[in-house]
């Protein structure tokens, strides 16, 4: 195998400080449209969600302002992340999103607070604890694929 086919192979890495500085700005933006009830919050979450989940956590919104803002300020080296498991969670949070963005727009409120009310869940848990469930979701189902 040449090398370049061994790079190939190998998982993109991110500084893993990233997920949980956007997660913290997810639970801000959810919390605030549990509140609310706003259509145009969920919505802006939904786009994170749909460029972190299908093109990159790098180049979504929340991943530029921590590469951009927060990364320089931090300093000091990092070991990196596979960014398998954070985008799949982003396309989980996907799901919820597009969820509550139905629910908003067709003013089920179930359908809306109940997609949120999980989204908050998960995002608390990575902001607070550093304990991603997309994550460990993925995981799990690669586990259970090698099988």
């Amino acid at each position: 195998m040449t090398t370049k086919e061994k790079s190939a192979q190998l998982p993109e890495l991110i500084d893993p400080r990233g997920p949980r500085v956007t997660a913290s700005i997810t639970l801000i933006v959810l919390i605030s449209a549990f509140l609310t009830h706003s259509t145009i919050l969920v919505v802006v979450q939904l786009i994170q969600f749909t460029i972190g989940g299908f093109v990159s956590p790098k180049k979504a919104p929340y991943g530029l302002i921590y590469r951009k803002l927060v990364q320089p300020r931090l300093g000091g080296s990092f070991i990196g992340e596979d960014i398998r498991g954070p985008q799949f969670a982003q396309k989980v949070g996907f799901l919820f999103a597009a969820l509550a963005t139905i629910g908003a727009f067709t003013k089920v409120d179930l359908l809306f607070t109940i997609p949120v009310v999980f989204a908050i869940i998960a995002a608390f848990l990575n902001a607070v604890f550093d304990y991603c469930l997309g994550c460990q979701i993925y995981l799990l189902l690669q586990r259970a694929t090698k099988r």
